[in-house]
C-alpha cells in the first residue's frame, strides 16, 4: 500500500512539474501543494520536492515528516545546508529563505505545527508517533 501511495505521490509531482503548476496545485482532498526547488548540499544539483504546505501571515510552512520514517527527508539537510531556495504555488514562484522550527521552541512551535497539521488532516500527528526523531516544520519566508 506504502508503494503505491509513494508512485501516486511521484506521478502528483510530475503533473505539478511538466504543467508546470495548472496542475497539481490540490493534491487528495484538495490539500495545498507547493513545489520546494532545494540545492542538493553534496551535488549542487537543484532538487525538487512536492510537499502540503499551510500559511503563517506571508510565511509558507512545510513538515520535515518522511513519512514518521526514523530518518528525516532528503530535503531538509539540503536547507540547512542552504536555506536559500525557491518554492513554486500554483504556477508563481518565490524566492524564500528557510529555518527549521523544533518542538524544543516552545514558544513558536505548538502553534506552527497546528497549522501544518490542520492542514494535513492529522497526518502529521500520525507520523510523529512513528519516530522517535521531532519532526520539524520548517518556515519558508519569502525575499522581498
Amino acid at each position: 500500500m506504502r508503494t503505491l501511495f509513494i508512485q501516486l505521490l511521484r506521478l502528483h509531482q510530475a503533473l505539478y512539474v511538466r504543467t508546470d503548476g495548472r496542475i497539481g496545485h490540490r493534491l487528495l482532498f484538495g490539500t495545498p501543494t507547493l513545489l520546494l526547488y532545494s540545492t542538493g548540499r553534496k551535488s549542487g544539483q537543484i532538487r525538487t520536492s512536492a510537499l502540503t504546505y499551510g500559511r503563517d501571515g506571508d510565511d509558507y510552512l512545510i513538515t520535515a515528516s518522511n513519512g514518521g520514517a526514523a530518518k528525516p527527508p532528503a530535503w531538509l539537510y539540503n536547507l540547512e545546508a542552504k536555506p536559500e531556495c525557491e518554492i513554486q504555488v500554483g504556477r508563481q514562484r518565490h524566492r524564500v529563505v528557510a529555518r527549521s522550527v523544533y518542538p524544543k521552541d516552545k514558544a513558536e512551535y505548538p502553534r506552527l505545527w497546528d497549522i501544518v497539521n490542520r492542514v494535513n488532516h492529522d497526518q502529521y500527528r500520525e507520523y510523529q508517533t512513528k519516530t522517535a526523531r521531532p519532526i520539524p516544520v520548517v518556515v519558508l519566508t519569502p525575499v522581498r
